[in-house]
């Protein structure tokens, strides 16, 4: 596996800013933001996106494109579905094979919603495949849609598009309603990317988007996760994505290296690196 940073991570210090800070850590792996570079684009090209990633000897292993209840087709979804179109252009010309959108729905749902989920896979999936991308669907915590493992593997079952994908956050895994048995559900080579982040010890009724800590900080069993993962196949990015405000402040360059340092570490421990 290999160790990889978020752009929210570095958010303060732009698009260019944080990979140029990242690479001199020694940071080869980097996964990017819709809004580090919507702020990019405001005064550059895409193609000097990609130049930033490239002159810094950089891969881009991921995108995040975060749209609101995307994944179902509620009354916004024909809109949600072009701006979706709209980052899967953005992100094939600047080189990543990957895409994602977490499940951000806090409406109420019910059990109609989730019969028009596979429908919304497989378009998303159809426009990604266009674009010859991986879509993926990161659960989220706080979800009312998909907030868990098992409900991600169920409506990405069941809509069987060979383009998207599950991926996993440590993080929404660990400090949600997922039990670690769930990870047996896991298929060979099913899983493609993989958000690598702490939780700390405290009340999970008190966990927030911003109390996720650097891997090793917390008290998640992240080496036993990652043996898992390994044991499933899988031997792709652990993307760092916190939303620290001293870290998202702080200069990219030493936020990096402590990151890689602690996590390389467990990384180490569970016998991945």
């Amino acid at each position: 596996m290999t160790l990889s940073i978020h752009q929210t991570t570095s958010q303060a210090a732009g698009y260019q800013k944080s990979l140029e800070g990242w690479a001199k850590a020694g940071i080869k792996d980097v996964e990017i933001t819709d809004r580090a570079l919507d702020d990019f684009l405001k005064t550059n090209d895409l193609a000097a996106a990609k130049r930033v990633i490239t002159d810094n000897g950089l891969t881009a292993v991921s995108a995040a494109s975060v749209l609101q209840d995307f994944w179902n087709q509620n009354a916004g979804f024909a809109m949600q579905l072009d701006r979706w179109k709209q980052r899967c252009e953005q992100f094939a010309t600047i080189g990543t094979g990957k895409i994602y959108c977490p499940s951000t729905t806090n409406r109420r749902v019910t059990a109609e919603d989730y019969k028009t989920v596979p429908d919304a896979i497989r378009q998303a999936g159809d426009v990604a495949k266009e674009h010859n991308l991986i879509a993926m669907i990161e659960f989220a915590r706080s979800s009312t849609l998909i907030s868990t493992l098992t409900t991600s593997l169920k409506v990405i079952r069941e809509a069987a598009h060979p383009n998207v994908h599950p991926m996993l956050d440590c993080y929404h895994f660990w400090s949600g309603m997922s039990k670690f048995e769930d990870l047996d559900l896991l298929q060979p080579g099913e899983l493609r990317h993989v958000h690598f982040n702490d939780t700390p010890d405290m009340p999970r009724e008190l966990l927030s988007q911003t109390t996720r800590v650097i891997p090793g900080d917390g008290i998640a069993p992240l080496e036993r996760i990652l043996r898992k993962l390994a044991e499933k196949g899988y031997d792709g990015a652990l993307s760092v994505e916190l939303f620290i405000p001293e870290l998202q402040r702080g200069d990219p360059q030493e936020v990096a290296a402590e990151i890689r340092r602690k996590g390389e570490a467990v990384m180490k421990k569970a016998g991945v690196l």
